[in-house]
């Protein structure tokens, strides 16, 4: 499953990943404890190799403890999986599980680490168009499911050779489950790719250049420098303006900086908005400065600043959900002990309000453009780009700051949650970063132009704007709702039909037990089942008087 993720995306290896997954569990549900165990390990070779960038500068201690706790949330869902498994259509109830221990990973604790949820791994697969009917946990279902389902076919046809009568069923029904998602992807394809295409109406279009400045040094000391941050991309602003006064460039109506571009308050610092000011009337538009706002109360906030020529600061956005372990620290007493980098998280606050800022573009007559803002750990989260095209945003902005990765894979793996984004509600994306990768999405997620790593570069790009909403825009988080609901009736059923399970098998003097029974055994309680009527030496096998209270 890991060759699914960026940078290799490889999209097939993530589901035929889970189909592996699907396989070893059917063929050994003996215990929940095993299955435990094959999630664990499962988990293991998953985040073990994705995110060694998490101690890149922090040391090893770190990526393998995060490591091994997302493992035990797939230790968790093999021992779920093992007892959901039993009830009829296993391949479903296995797609609904994994949906709902993904959705617990990405909730619990500490708001949660939805990083690499299975549908980021999904930006050039046929199944991404899903995304714009159910967002990335409708995806991360159909992913699940046209694994398990593929896995299924080949159990039923490879149990086909010895019992060729009772596989048919199951056969029947994983091809029908195996064929769902992509047949699904394939109706929602063309109205994905319509969204790629710009209307002609006045205002329907807007220029944006994204500006990345480089950063003097990476690691975790890279705003030591904070002047030359700013300095950097006040440089590479002008060089933007040079190119548009030339004519090599058309003028921009916004231009997108990086968060942390500039670390210095220009809100308090006189030299850092006469330089943003300058910049601003240079290019002739007004600019979207990450910064940080430093607060009474000595929290500071990451924010976004509308700043507009001489008018100053007009607009702003504070980033709401914040870092664990980054820009704030949980238990932080506790977790000195284990580091000595945990001082130096920060004590950021969230912000609140709307997730979007209006921006005045410069071209006569033109109305406001809302652009809605996710900051860096945001676009993680479903909630945030979500939140921001039902307030009216037009096109996405994802100002991020991946210097304190190095030249890790990082950087690729936050770019395909944008891609993923842009497909689920149909808006072009902006990410501006401040070391790379910089880049310009589609509405459809194709990467219309992206920079290098750890070089200055501006993206200049007319884009369209949009405002009508996907299906997966309005109905929101419904079909991660309904996973879990489904998830916890499912083994509510499975738990009470294991228990008259056992029972029936006490009853009937068997040696066997429910974790002897295979999914595609025979229910002993079914009237129809050979197992059903209980016989003793010498009796006949006479169907017994009932009063209807007893189990039947």
């Amino acid at each position: 499953m890991w060759g699914g993720f960026p940078p290799r995306n490889h999209f097939l290896l993530g589901i035929l990943g889970v189909a592996l997954l699907y396989a070893v569990l059917a063929s050994d549900m003996s215990t929940a404890r095993r299955s435990a165990w094959y999630g664990f390990t499962f988990g293991l070779g998953l985040w073990l190799p994705l995110i060694p960038w998490v101690g890149v500068y922090v040391g090893p201690v770190p990526w393998i403890a995060l490591s091994v706790v997302l493992s035990i949330y797939l230790a968790l869902f093999g021992a779920l999986a093992t007892v959901m498994m039993r009830l009829p259509g296993a391949p479903v109830w296995f797609a609904l599980t994994w949906t709902t221990v993904e959705w617990a990973r990405s909730s619990f604790p500490f708001g949660g680490f939805p990083w690499a949820a299975t549908a980021f791994g999904q930006i050039n697969s046929p199944l991404v168009s899903i995304a714009a009917l159910g967002g990335a946990p409708l995806l991360t279902f159909a992913v699940a499911l046209t694994g398990a389902g593929a896995a299924g076919l080949v159990l039923a046809a490879v149990r086909a050779r010895a019992a060729w009568p009772t596989a048919v069923r199951p056969a029947a029904a994983a091809a029908v489950i195996t064929v769902i998602a992509p047949v699904t992807a394939a109706m929602m394809w063309p109205s994905v790719h319509a969204a790629t295409r710009a209307r002609d109406a006045p205002g329907s279009t807007l220029t944006v250049a994204a500006v990345q400045g480089n950063v003097p040094r990476l690691g975790l000391d890279f705003n030591a420098q904070r002047r030359a941050v700013l300095d950097n991309h006040i440089r590479e602003t002008l060089v933007l303006a040079a190119s548009i006064k030339a004519g090599r460039q058309p003028r921009p109506d916004v231009v997108l900086w990086p968060e942390n571009a500039s670390d210095i308050d220009p809100l308090d610092n006189p030299d850092a908005a006469e330089e943003i000011t300058a910049a601003s009337v240079a290019v002739g538009a007004p600019i979207l400065v990450g910064t940080l706002i430093d607060n009474e109360d000595n929290r500071p906030t990451n924010t976004v600043l509308v700043w507009n020529g001489n008018d100053g600061a007009i607009g702003r956005y504070d980033k709401h959900i914040i870092q664990p372990f980054g820009e704030y620290l949980p238990w932080r007493s506790f977790f000195r002990l284990f580091s000595s980098y945990a001082d130096r998280a920060g004590n950021f606050r969230p912000g609140s309000g709307p997730s979007v800022v209006q921006v005045r573009t410069p071209r006569a007559g033109s109305p406001s453009v809302t652009i809605g803002v996710s900051t860096c750990w945001e676009v993680a989260f479903d909630r945030s780009p979500r939140s921001a095209v039902r307030a009216g945003a037009q096109l996405l902005y994802v100002p991020t700051n991946n210097a304190t990765f190095g030249r890790t894979e990082m950087t690729y793996q936050q770019l395909a949650m944008s891609q993923i984004r842009a497909v689920e509600h149909g808006r072009s994306v902006v990410v501006a970063a401040t070391t790379g990768v910089s880049a310009i999405v589609e509405p459809d997620g194709r990467l219309r132009s992206r920079t290098s790593f750890f070089t200055p570069a501006t993206l200049v790009a007319r884009i369209p704007l949009h405002t009508d909403q996907t299906v997966a825009t309005r109905i929101g988080p419904l079909p991660q709702h309904l996973a879990v609901g489904l998830t916890l009736i499912g083994f509510l059923v499975s738990v009470g039909r294991r228990i008259r399970l056992n029972r029936h098998l006490a009853a009937s003097g068997s040696d066997r037990s429910v974790g002897d029974l295979s999914p595609t055994d025979p229910d002993p309680t079914d009237a129809n089942s050979p197992d059903s009527r209980v016989t003793t030496p010498g009796t006949h096998a006479e169907p017994e008087e009932t009063d209807g209270t007893a189990d039947t």
